[in-house]
């Protein structure tokens, strides 16, 4: 059974009515009352009790707020599968594009998971749909973080890699908005846990970032160097960062500031590589230096001819 206000309103009156009233009959032996004084007690109460219930609803909404995924493509391993890499595509892409391109490269031993972020109202778009892995407003040093978004992005593709071998070596990389999850996850695996507080039981083995940003960097050096344990994952997890000179879309000093933050941060084992002439795509000798990391970090028994 549902009240409106109005209704609740209605009965709140009548109940402070008669309250207010018998105390007054306690204290002064009588029933007369300031009828302005009950008006304006029940008034400032209303107020009250309808703030709460906004909140109450604002809360409940946040809480029902679901994120559905969109369709995972998988390219499986031509050799030993030694490693799984989620990749994650950028802002309005989805994971089919990516599967087509991870599956050219001479890396047989990686097994690569393509999953395509939700749609949703898009800030820096106007509030246009398009599939994003959270919501972004205008990039700035500043700028409000969609934690909720980022947290449940980080924790699909966490889930994503839960299931793999344990003898796997699991990791995160991304393209842009891709890349901003990709080292968001990074922290998190550091710190131990999600913005949200939330455990972070995943194990990475290697990060990379291409054309990106690091989301929530301002607190990030106190948050790791307040925990040893952090500090620890921190400097033991190996990061790959690149970004195009000509980049306008990300620019590349957020790039720049990005691998800088991570690497005052404690991430010891950070590359950064800038490419002259590149601007908010890939170009094979980028993916070339993607290779030639991942084969080296991961251990990886060669490439395929």
């Amino acid at each position: 059974m549902s009240y409106s206000h109005q209704t609740v309103g209605s009965g709140l009156f009548l109940y402070l009515l008669l309250k207010f009233q018998f105390f007054h009959f306690l204290f002064f032996g009588s029933f007369s009352v300031n009828l302005h004084e009950v008006f304006e007690c029940v008034r400032c109460v209303l107020i009250l009790v309808l703030y709460i219930i906004r909140i109450l609803h604002i809360s409940s909404r946040a809480a029902r707020r679901t994120f559905e995924f969109g369709r995972t493509h998988v390219v499986r391993p031509k050799g030993k599968h030694q490693a799984t890499i989620v990749w994650l595509h950028g802002l309005g892409d989805n994971g089919s594009s990516w599967s087509q391109l991870l599956e050219s490269l001479p890396l047989p031993n990686i097994k690569w998971i393509c999953p395509t972020a939700p749609t949703r109202p898009v800030a820096i778009l106007g509030g246009f749909p398009c599939t994003a892995w959270f919501d972004v407003g205008e990039l700035s040093d500043d700028g409000p973080e969609d934690w909720e978004g980022l947290d449940a992005s980080a924790a699909h593709i966490a889930n994503l890699l839960s299931t793999e071998p344990a003898d796997v070596k699991v990791g995160i990389g991304g393209f842009s908005m891709g890349a901003a999850v990709a080292l968001y996850s990074a922290t998190c695996c550091a710190l131990g846990r999600y913005g949200n507080g939330i455990p972070y039981y995943v194990n990475l083995r290697a990060v990379v970032g291409l054309s990106g940003w690091l989301p929530g960097s301002r607190n990030l050096r106190n948050k790791i160097e307040g925990s040893h344990e952090a500090a620890r994952r921190a400097a033991s997890l190996p990061i790959l960062l690149t970004h195009g000179l000509c980049d306008d879309v990300v620019p590349y000093k957020y790039g720049e500031k990005s691998a800088n933050c991570l690497s005052i941060s404690g991430f010891r084992h950070l590359t950064f590589k800038s490419f002259e002439g590149l601007g908010h795509y890939t170009v094979p000798k980028e993916m070339d230096e993607v290779c030639n990391w991942l084969t080296a970090r991961l251990g990886l028994e060669g490439s395929r001819a």
